[in-house]
């Protein structure tokens, strides 16, 4: 049996992402014309990753065809962020899962990270950073780093998850059966605790947005290089539009103007739907 060292949550119905998500699966939308879901494998194959497993439940197909050498673990039914562990947990590599989310690029320092997760004794090792302000959910920790259930005020942080954890093979075998949100058993298992870091470049890429905004500053000569807009590598821009996403196949001729829109080819047939 094939053991593996780094999983990405791949299988969200992306509903943030509105209209695209009925085209194209969040993980495979590109930068550089290199899907998201590969951005991800790629920065864990720099830290020594070699065998990459993701779940794909929302446009199985397509999430397949973007995997290259990523295994790809069907979900009939959306299991959530628990059960998906659990059920790989016997195949959880020595030195830990490093565990990640397809919709977010990021310098995260998984060196450190699977270092500092050897060297404990935790089950499960959370990246935090302290917080930031805004809207995310506030982590306390006590003082030996176990994290305190949400809502609770600890002698530490607050602190903000950026969604980079390490897991034992012991810790997720104990996860129970069918546990959809796995903070709801890290509330519960004593095993775990908190390693806080700096705050490192970070993009969430959930929203059609947040997908404008990474192309531009990401890929500025590519999906970004119509300002405010993102551009599909097999998409044919136009001149005149703005907050628009041309998605495959999308074809305007040069001078149409159009603003806040979604555009792609379907079969033989440009379809236009507004951007939410």
């Amino acid at each position: 049996m094939i053991t593996i060292d780094a999983f990405i949550f791949a299988a969200g119905l992306g509903t943030r992402m509105g209209a695209l998500s009925s085209i194209l699966p969040k993980p495979a939308w590109t930068l550089k014309g290199r899907p998201l879901l590969q951005w991800s494998g790629d920065a864990l194959r720099r830290t020594g990753c070699v065998n990459i497993a993701c779940n794909a439940h929302h446009h199985i197909n397509i999430i397949k065809s973007i995997a290259e050498d990523i295994e790809v673990i069907e979900e009939n039914v959306l299991l959530g962020t628990g059960e998906p562990l659990r059920r790989i947990a016997n195949r959880i590599a020595s030195e830990g899962l490093l565990v990640w989310n397809a919709d977010v690029i990021a310098d995260v320092p998984w060196t450190h990270l699977r270092d500092e997760h050897v060297s404990g004794i935790a089950g499960v090792t959370w990246l935090l950073v302290p917080h930031t302000g805004g809207a995310w959910t506030e982590l306390y920790t006590n003082l030996s780093g176990r994290i305190l259930p949400r809502g609770t005020i600890g002698p530490k942080g607050p602190y903000l998850f950026t969604g980079a954890a390490c897991w034992s093979a012991e810790a997720a075998s104990a996860i129970p059966e069918n546990c959809f949100d796995v903070r709801d058993f890290l509330a519960e298992y004593p095993n775990h605790r908190g390693i806080v870091v700096e705050p490192f470049p970070w993009l969430e890429i959930g929203t059609p947005d947040q997908l404008i905004h990474a192309a531009g500053k990401l890929a500025p000569e590519h999906e970004g290089r119509i300002t405010g807009c993102y551009i599909h590598p097999t998409a044919v821009k136009s001149r005149k539009i703005t907050r628009c996403v041309l998605g495959p196949g999308a074809e305007l001729h040069p001078d149409a103007e159009d603003h806040d829109a979604l555009w792609f080819l379907d079969g033989k047939k440009q379809i236009r739907l507004a951007l939410e």
